[in-house]
């Protein structure tokens, strides 16, 4: 089986030989390059065509994210980010999936040699999972005559005003893993004001959802925040699941409570999908409108099924428009999705279904 070509790009010499040993380690891959910055790492992309990139976000003459951004529009290669473990490098990175990275490997600040060497699965696994990436070309800015003659991109359908019928019973989960950041925003920026509550459980380190939550709530008309334990779950409002902690729901007299604990990672991930949808089977029934989106592994599977069956209505995102089919695949195997949906349909069934409109389509 031919091996997958990797090339590092990294300013750091230390990183790049760190990198380029914990790939060459593999049976599976072999790192065919290892660059100090983008010019050397375009001419070496030439001449290797690798299969997949690891790319660090700030190095000199040119930073990760302009490079990143030319790369996808005119060779669209997998990419994992090396991020460093700082805010500044989480709100970075959250560009750079939004450009098109598959996913990313955070770093801590010091002490990186021992930290990458901690991280070798958890990089190496990532590399696995981009390689089979679906991979999106970006657009090519479009100016002048061009723009008038009806190249540009179709104009994003009207947004709903309302979903009309309110019920604060209601609430609607989400989760999802690699490729799941822009795709939950899709379906999050369409929504209305006065939606039902989410809870979302997207895989995704410590220090980075806070940022991650930072920007959904500026482009989105609900609020979104990183959840808090204890707060109510209220319409109108996203939560988040913080990295590092479980989020899942109870339920406290008339209201729906959020709770955030640490503990055990569940299917390897802390926080968990099947935490999250194991506590709405359990607590919101028939109630609960759930959501898989685009990952790896089969987090939230069974959950999925097991709120199907208390009685939720149930969509998951298709092979096509996934950048990892995995968690979608598991549920659908699972027999706990209704509707199997491109991702930007997902939300106006999921208005259309919370109006009580139309008949069901895709249906499984």
């Amino acid at each position: 089986m031919a091996k997958t070509r990797v090339v590092v790009v990294d300013d750091s010499a230390l990183v790049r030989s760190l990198l380029s040993e914990i790939i060459n380690r593999q049976s599976d891959m072999q790192c065919v390059g290892a660059a100090a910055d983008p010019f050397i790492a375009r001419e070496m992309i030439r001449n290797t065509n690798p299969d997949v990139i690891t790319l660090d976000v700030e190095m000199p003459r040119m930073d990760g994210i302009d490079f990143l951004g030319k790369l996808m529009r005119l060779r669209p290669t997998p990419v994992v980010m090396v991020s460093t473990l700082t805010e500044r490098g989480a709100e970075v990175t959250l560009r750079a999936l939004e450009l098109g990275a598959v996913d990313f490997v955070a770093k801590p600040k010091i002490g990186v040699a021992d930290g990458l060497k901690q991280l070798a699965e958890e990089i190496t696994d990532k590399i696995r999972i981009a390689s089979k990436a679906h991979l999106k070309r970006l657009a090519l800015p479009v100016a002048g005559p061009a723009a008038a003659q009806g190249d540009a991109a179709p104009p994003r359908p009207a947004l709903p005003a309302s979903i009309g019928r309110l019920s604060t019973e209601k609430i609607v989960f989400i989760g999802a893993s690699t490729g799941g950041t822009e795709a939950t925003k899709e379906v999050l920026i369409q929504l209305p004001p006065d939606s039902p509550a989410v809870m979302i459980t997207q895989h995704m380190p410590p220090g980075f959802t806070k940022s991650y939550a930072a920007r959904l709530d500026g482009l989105c008309r609900i609020r979104v925040a990183e959840a808090r334990d204890g707060e109510r779950v209220l319409p109108g409002h996203a939560y988040i699941a913080p990295g590092g902690q479980h989020l899942s729901v109870e339920r406290s007299g008339a209201n729906y409570i959020a709770r955030v604990q640490a503990g055990e990672p569940v299917n390897r991930h802390m926080p968990s999908v099947e935490v999250l949808f194991r506590s709405a089977a359990r607590v919101v029934g028939p109630n609960a409108l759930a959501i898989m989106l685009t990952g790896m592994g089969a987090d939230g599977a069974k959950a999925m099924r097991e709120l199907r069956d208390a009685g939720s209505y149930n969509f998951a995102q298709d092979e096509a428009s996934c950048v990892v089919f995995g968690m979608p695949r598991e549920a659908i195997n699972h027999g706990a999705v209704h509707e199997v949906l491109p991702l930007t349909q997902i939300a106006p069934r999921l208005i259309e279904r919370l109006r009580g409109m139309g008949a069901t389509t895709n249906r499984v």
